[in-house]
């Protein structure tokens, strides 16, 4: 059996370590990781591969960054040929990046099947290019590996039948599971001095001598999405509440995305931001680093997806700074850590006054227990 999966940017690369791993229990299957290069960092998409142990990719297209339609238009023409040349059993696509919809659609044409981790995700919001990449892909696949029964239900109720889907669990709690020794022992101020956003900011700035943060003794922090950041009447009242309330009452910690970065900058709030001691700005962090992050954070705010899980499974109080997810089995009405705020300021700081003093409260749902990337390698090679 000849099994191809596809990588394509950030959130994919958590997903597929576990899942090449397993493969290795199965000598009678050739298995070959198709990198995309679909990724803003081409130095953090090599960090992810080697923190992880994520075998080099034996194919990578490069593809690069640009429009959508230029991004999966291009993986669509390279992945096209890689398929003829292998002839792969299974393609296997991962979450809802512009590759997962491009190579499902791909093998599709070339009439191979389709496998889909972390299938039936839905928002509901068709504003969501991951919303388009995911209901593209789940209609095309052949099987359908889901995390949660929220997500086996969602399917269900669009008519997939049974035996397509299976539901396996959420393989990035496998990588959380075996990651989280080896983050726990890094110090968090070590990471931060070593990733302050850049070294003339550090040199010039007194931030860097005075930083010293403790656990639960800081709030972490991302924020990338447009809906969140594009817009001067949304980013500036944001922006206001976390420099003038929060950052006096706890540092902030904020793994910076180039995106926010640029409109900061764009609607004259950079300036402040470098300035205010307590506003902390890191570049994007590696695997590990990221997670001792969520660690020690008092509360964590965020619009990423694989961030409310994280926060989930540790018990991290987390704001998701969206008006909807594809998540809900992590939100706190289903057992989870996580309510949606939206970018209003005001539900954002009354949720932030609600949850800055909460109790930790892990919490696992049915199948995330570091063993989903078996279940999915069964699934395929083995056809339960």
């Amino acid at each position: 059996m000849k099994i191809v999966s596809v990588v394509g940017a950030r959130p994919n690369f958590m997903k597929v370590a576990p899942f090449c791993r397993a493969l290795k229990a199965y000598p009678e299957v050739q298995h070959i990781l198709v990198h995309t290069g679909q990724h803003y960092d081409v130095r953090m998409s090599e960090q992810f591969f080697k923190e992880l142990d994520i075998p080099n990719p034996d194919i990578n297209l490069e593809i690069g960054s640009g429009t959508h339609a230029e991004q999966v238009g291009r993986t669509m023409i390279a992945f096209e040929k890689v398929l003829k040349a292998e002839n792969p059993d299974w393609v296997v696509v991962l979450g809802d990046v512009n590759a997962t919809c491009a190579c499902s659609i791909t093998a599709k044409k070339e009439h191979i099947k389709c496998a889909h981790i972390e299938a039936g995700l839905r928002s509901r919001d068709m504003d969501m290019p991951e919303e388009i990449n995911r209901l593209v892909t789940d209609r095309l696949s052949d099987l359908l590996l889901t995390p949660d029964r929220l997500s086996s239900a969602n399917l269900k109720a669009e008519g997939v039948p049974d035996e397509k889907i299976k539901f396996v669990g959420n393989i990035m709690i496998d990588t959380l599971e075996r990651e989280r020794e080896k983050a726990a022992g890094l110090d968090i101020n070590e990471i931060i001095s070593e990733n302050l956003i850049d070294e003339e900011i550090a040199a010039k700035s007194a931030k860097a001598a005075k930083i010293s943060l403790k656990d639960r003794g800081y709030v972490a922090m991302t924020m990338h999405r447009p809906s969140n950041v594009d817009q001067r009447e949304t980013l500036v009242p944001a922006m206001r509440f976390f420099l003038d309330e929060v950052s006096k009452e706890y540092p902030i910690v904020w793994a910076i995305h180039p995106r926010a970065q640029k409109m900061l900058k764009e609607f004259g709030l950079w300036d402040e931001v470098v300035a205010n001691e307590n506003m902390i700005l890191v570049k994007p962090l590696g695997y590990h680093a990221m997670l001792r992050l969520n660690m020690g954070a008092r509360l964590f705010m965020t619009d990423s997806g694989g961030l409310q899980e994280e926060c989930c499974v540790l018990g991290t109080p987390c704001l998701t700074m969206r008006w909807n997810t594809e998540r809900p089995i992590t939100l706190m009405e289903n057992g989870g850590a996580s309510i949606l705020v939206g970018n209003a300021v005001e539900k954002i700081r009354e949720a932030y006054k609600s949850q800055i003093d909460a109790t930790r409260r892990p919490s696992r749902p049915e199948l995330w227990d570091g063993h989903t990337a078996e279940r999915i390698a069964e699934c395929i090679v083995k056809g339960i």
